[in-house]
């Protein structure tokens, strides 16, 4: 089983790096996708390298995409390679879970539609005029999409997440 989570400069860095180990402690290969391969830097200062570029990403190869949170999500968005990944999540029904701002890359590919989710409460307008139905809970489970709002969320994230792929 192999996991793809998704981080830019500006991540929020426990976002980023406890699913990244809860997912490794459940024996899933990690890799790390951004805008480049090589160092990204989070928001309080936790460096990690990401694997691969989103250019070189097959989504067909991973079974999961996690989407951290933090200012990342604001250039992730931006970088087209990184919607179609996000889409042919949704498309082909794999597990998806993003934190925080996470949902900001699911906003621009259009894929949260009609979908139930949370995230950080200043981007909640976003994700409601995308169309998605905002609840304000510390999960919220939708089919093979988990989102959480915050790292104060992460304990019942990471669960869930780890559901999603049992």
């Amino acid at each position: 089983m192999k996991a793809l989570v998704f981080g830019a400069d500006g991540f929020e860095d426990v976002e980023l790096i406890y699913p990244y180990h809860r997912l490794k402690e459940e024996g899933i290969t990690t890799y790390v996708a951004s805008i480049q391969k090589g160092p990204i830097k989070g928001e309080h200062g936790y460096q990690i390298e990401a694997d691969i570029a989103f250019k070189d990403v097959d989504p067909a190869d991973y079974d999961i995409l996690v989407i951290a949170g933090g200012r990342g999500p604001e250039k992730m968005r931006l970088n087209n390679h990184s919607l179609e990944i996000a889409k042919y999540f949704f498309k082909e029904n794999k597990p998806v879970a993003a934190i925080c701002h996470g949902p900001q890359v699911l906003v621009s590919a259009g894929v949260i539609k009609g979908r139930k989710a949370t995230c950080w409460p200043g981007i909640r307008d976003d994700i409601i005029a995308a169309g998605a139905h905002y609840e304000d809970k510390e999960v919220v489970i939708d089919g093979n999409f988990v989102s959480s709002r915050s790292p104060a969320d992460l304990h019942a994230f990471g669960r869930e997440m780890i559901k999603l792929l049992k």
